[in-house]
């Protein structure tokens, strides 16, 4: 069983991974609407992998100085909100690279961060059931991710589904901040 601490960081992150899924496989048919070329789409993916290594890299010195990491976990949610709801008015190519990297500076400080908080709470002997635990939950998660995001971009359109990402992450976003601090 689950000690409090990771059933906690699994409830939270796992609907954040329901959120970040929805756009998915549909990233390339969102970029296609508003700039013609294949093109676009490697940059601008490119332009998310690069500035998160680059941030990574900064989170990697100076991380482990903070006494409290949910918070860089709380950052990392917040910066992805944001550029989710920012994609809502996204039209361009330089616009959309823009919001890969502040995508980009969101997924450094998350995801080394969840990964430590992880990490502190396993259980001794119990690392491979724990790990195989998220593993599970993130891959359910993300399917359902993808199957909601395509029926909300086919029923709706991608303003709905960016603004629902964001609407969702936000459950973990405030339920990660209200916890108590010892919890993680």
């Amino acid at each position: 069983m689950l000690n409090k601490s990771l059933r906690s960081l699994f409830f939270y992150n796992g609907i954040f991974v329901v959120a970040a899924s929805m756009l998915g496989p549909l990233y390339a048919v969102y970029v296609l609407k508003f700039v013609d070329g294949i093109a676009a789409i490697s940059v601008s993916s490119a332009a998310f992998l690069l500035s998160t290594s680059f941030f990574t890299l900064l989170v990697a010195k100076k991380g482990d100085a903070i006494k409290e990491q949910e918070y860089l976990l709380i950052a990392g949610y917040f910066l992805r909100i944001v550029s989710w709801i920012a994609m809502i008015f996204t039209h361009s190519l330089w616009m959309l690279i823009g919001i890969q990297i502040l995508l980009g500076l969101g997924e450094s400080l998350g995801s080394p961060a969840f990964n430590a908080i992880f990490a502190k709470h396993l259980e001794k002997g119990q690392a491979i059931r724990e790990y195989s635990d998220w593993s599970l939950i993130a891959n359910l998660s993300g399917a359902v991710g993808v199957l909601a995001g395509g029926a909300i971009v086919s029923f709706y359109g991608f303003p709905a589904l960016f603004f629902l990402m964001a609407l969702l992450s936000c459950i973990p976003f405030f339920g990660v901040l209200m916890q108590p601090r010892k919890l993680f």
